[in-house]
């Protein structure tokens, strides 16, 4: 058995609770900016200062509204400076927050209202009010409802503005009682309750304590890849557990935060914010690899031939550790002029690394931007692990391992394959699901993370693909459908998705949705006319797309390879319950909706044999 990472490493002493690691920064640093907020156009700062009375305020406010110690109060937004502030405005009361979708659907939402036991929920307009006040009778223990962006009707839906008036009016009177509450919180408090969206059955609570995330933040700095000199720009959706590490990682660091959930403004955020560092989903990675490699495919000549070249030189020099080390060669210095800044200036300019997070990045796109010098730190890690268990360290280029464990965490190979975690960010357990906490961790407190991998002789962590993922074909061939979808990201240009179809089948086959930019594209490219529906039957994207998984087979073994794909009739969508907000795809529900497609490939393919 393998384990890798130190439980007794050496870390700064964690802070008592999240609410005390507010306070601290605040008085660190007053006058420092903390949050960037769109204002459209520009931005508007906040210092910690600014933020401590915002937050005092609305925390006072939801005392004045009946939460007290440990009740939940949820969150039903997308990622914006609010979303921030209720949060800490929540963990100052002693209560924790409920993280609530803004595209959950009815039944969910009702059932995370109801679960967690939510008293007070903010809602980010009034799509979101209508659709609570529509389970208003499923939900009677929600006081009140507080709406960013919104009217209310001065009683059970009030204004965040009404919220504040009401706090200010009762820290007149008793000005000591959010301090009072702050001294009640203890490590052991409940901080967070995030629903995990699975794919069968309910969501299940997972319990999140402020210990956890302060151990987080202590790990995490204590690797000095992060300083209060840098920029984030945070988009990820504050609902998941990766967003919530990444705000307990601000109060302990106190960088600065310019945070705008809306991802189709990331390109020009990137250019008004010049982050240092910014964390996303592989998706995001994905899509710039594939338009820029189309752009110069198409344009072909001198310019290819100086592209390719210097990602030839580029992907030598990161590949040698010369990049780590700051070796430029005369070669890489002059690719860099030529092709690498044009990267780098779309991203700001100043960045100094990515960190990718949530699922499989493929080794391949994550090479290319190496390449570039744009290091992408690849982490890894559980909703129940708190989330932050391992991340690839900026002073090697490890690529394809999750690095290390991060200091004060331990994981280990079991004889099957799959890791297992030891922490102090581990989930508390599920919310009122005692049989699923039984399940959940071993004999020793171990946590069963359902990951196949690997762990090397330095102790680095790769993972191969999800233990419920293997599958095996009618021939008794074992195919790891993740594994290969995540290889087919590095040579599409014109699809979003793929799902490969391979358990108790004779072949291997493929469902793929194609990318409506992507697409565009390529059809302005090559003259095609029509919409997606017309041009996921030409003849030209088909052959594209049969290019691509030609050059994907190529490094499959014979049984793994794509015999037939079909093409979706439209992509894929978190409206449609077909992606997770974190952009994963919800396999089996996708497999459900087009079983016919699916089923129309074999009994094809049957009839012809």
């Amino acid at each position: 058995m393998t384990i890798t990472g130190d439980l007794n490493a050496q870390i700064p002493t964690p802070q008592a609770n999240v609410a005390q690691m507010f306070v601290n920064r605040v008085k660190t640093s007053p006058d420092t900016v903390a949050f960037w907020q769109p204002t459209d156009p520009g931005w508007k700062k906040y210092t910690w200062r600014d933020l401590d009375q915002q937050v005092r305020s609305y925390t006072a406010g939801l005392i004045s509204l009946g939460v007290i110690d440990n009740d939940r109060v949820a969150i039903a937004s997308n990622t914006r400076y609010e979303w921030m502030v209720a949060d800490f405005a929540i963990l100052l009361t002693g209560a924790a927050t409920t993280t609530v979708y803004p595209t959950t659907g009815i039944e969910d939402a009702a059932h995370i209202i109801s679960d967690s036991g939510s008293i007070v929920i903010f809602a980010e307009n009034q799509e979101q009010v209508d659709k609570y006040l529509s389970i208003k009778s499923r939900t009677p223990r929600v006081k009140n409802i507080v709406v960013f962006d919104g009217a209310g009707d001065g009683d059970f839906v009030i204004t965040l503005e009404e919220l504040g008036r009401r706090g200010k009016r009762l820290l007149e009177s008793s000005p000591n009682v959010v301090n009072d509450h702050i001294a009640r919180i203890s490590g052991d408090t409940l901080a967070t309750l995030i629903y995990t969206s699975g794919t069968t059955g309910k969501p299940k609570g997972v319990e999140l304590m402020h210990k956890g995330f302060t151990y987080q933040a202590a790990s995490i700095e204590s690797l000095g890849v992060l300083t209060a000199q840098d920029v984030q720009l945070l988009w990820l959706p504050l609902a998941h557990s990766f967003g919530k590490v990444l705000s307990v990682l601000h109060l302990q660091i106190g960088f600065q935060t310019a945070i705008d959930g809306r991802v189709p403004k990331i390109v020009e955020n990137l250019g008004d914010v010049k982050p240092t560092f910014m964390a996303a989903v592989p998706r995001i990675f994905e899509k710039v690899h594939a338009k820029v490699t189309a752009d110069v495919a198409h344009e072909g000549g001198a310019k290819a031939k100086i592209f390719n070249w210097a990602f030839k030189v580029g992907t030598k020099a990161a590949l040698s550790g010369d990049l780590d080390s700051g070796k430029k060669s005369p070669a890489y210095k002059i690719a860099e002029k030529l092709v690498f800044h044009k990267l780098h200036a779309r991203f700001g300019g100043n960045i100094r690394y990515f960190i990718s997070g949530a699922a499989a990045l493929s080794t391949e796109i994550n090479t290319w931007f190496a390449a570039a010098n744009l290091k992408i730190l690849e982490g890894w890690g559980l909703t129940e692990s708190g989330p932050a268990t391992a991340m690839s360290r900026p002073w090697e280029t490890a690529i394809g391992y999750v690095g290390d464990p991060f200091p004060g965490t331990q994981v280990k190979l079991a004889a099957d394959g799959e890791l297992l975690i030891k922490s102090p960010a581990l989930m508390r357990g599920y919310h009122n699901l005692p049989e699923e906490n039984a399940k959940a961790f071993d004999a020793d407190g171990w946590l069963y993370t359902g990951d196949i991998g690997e762990i090397d002789a330095k102790g680095r962590i790769k993972i191969t693909d999800r233990k419920r993922d293997v599958v095996k074909t009618s021939s008794g061939k074992f195919v790891a459908p993740t594994t290969i979808e995540v290889k087919f990201k590095a040579v599409t240009q014109i699809a979003s998705h793929i799902l490969v179809v391979a358990a108790n089948r004779n072949f291997v086959s493929a469902l793929i949705a194609l990318d409506p930019e992507g697409l565009t594209a390529f059809a302005e490219r090559n003259k095609l006319a029509g919409g997606y529906d017309q041009l996921r039957e030409n003849p030209s994207v088909l052959a594209q797309l049969q290019s691509e998984i030609d050059a994907l087979n190529a490094g499959l073994n014979q049984w793994e390879q794509v015999k037939q794909f079909r093409v979706l009739p439209k992509d894929l969508s978190i409206e449609a319950d077909e992606l997770t907000p974190s952009l994963k795809v919800r396999r089996s529900r996708v497999m459900q909706k087009y079983q016919d497609l699916v089923d129309g490939i074999y009994s094809e393919s049957a009839k012809t044999a």
